[in-house]
């Protein structure tokens, strides 16, 4: 007698019972995830919560700057670029939650869009000669800039702003005055990156995707134009927060 052979979809077949266990074992991992917050979404939004978060930038009573001043890094662009700001690139990667939550090292930046003072923006101007907190920052004097405390854990910026820099006068034919000089805030200077001589640049030209967006690459690089000045690459506003409100009003034009 011949037998037909018929397939029933009821009937498990292969490695079912392995199968489930591995579904199981995978919703469980997920679930224990979720509960620590470990998840990628969760990591993400954590991180913006805290990276974002509003920072008060140093009052401007004499118009100058001061060490120990919290400031923003503002390029305004110019004809072929847009305004952007010196920021924290900071990842899920970047997270660390030892000895408490916060970013780690490396440090490294971008020039992003935004120009709310936040964790993420706002950076501290760091004697790096035995100058006191509070002394006037001086043009040609060398100094560093670290993040704020806390979730930004004062740290030393990495990459082209890892090591000292100087503030030198917008106008080249004025620097030789300028020198030791207080360097205002809230005007376009050029800062010098002391190791190599190289002005602090964004490059508008050079585009990437990060957490928070479109953003722009930050180096140290001299543009110069045709009459041998500093193009709009290198012109930088260290922008405080003023009595009259001038530091931020500034950035709203």
């Amino acid at each position: 007698m011949d037998f037909i052979r018929t397939y029933n979809s009821s009937v498990k077949i292969g490695n079912w019972n392995e199968d489930l266990c591995l579904e199981e074992d995978a919703k469980e991992e997920y679930l224990e995830k979720k509960e620590r917050g470990e998840l990628a979404a969760q990591k993400v939004d954590f991180l913006k919560e805290n990276i974002l978060r509003p920072v008060n930038l140093s009052v401007t009573n004499d118009g100058g700057l001061h060490f120990g001043d919290v400031i923003m890094l503002v390029n305004m662009g110019g004809e072929n670029s847009e305004r952007s700001v010196v920021s924290i690139n900071a990842d899920i990667n970047s997270l660390t939650k030892t000895p408490s939550p916060g970013i780690q090292i490396p440090c490294a930046v971008s020039a992003g869009k935004s120009v709310q003072p936040c964790t993420r923006t706002a950076f501290i101007i760091t004697s790096v000669d035995g100058s006191p907190e509070g002394s006037m920052l001086r043009f040609e004097q060398s100094f560093a800039l670290k993040t704020t405390s806390g979730f930004a854990r004062g740290l030393n910026l990495t990459s082209d702003l890892q090591s000292f820099q100087k503030v030198v006068h917008f106008d080249p034919q004025e620097r030789l005055e300028y020198e030791d000089q207080p360097v205002p805030a809230n005007v376009k200077v050029v800062i010098i990156h002391c190791k190599t001589n190289q002005a602090l640049a964004v490059l508008g030209d050079r585009v990437f995707w990060t957490t928070y967006g479109k953003e722009y690459e930050v180096t140290a690089h001299t543009f110069l134009d045709c009459y041998k000045v500093e193009k709009d690459n290198n012109h930088w506003i260290l922008c405080t927060s003023d009595p009259a409100g001038d530091g931020l009003a500034l950035l709203n034009r």
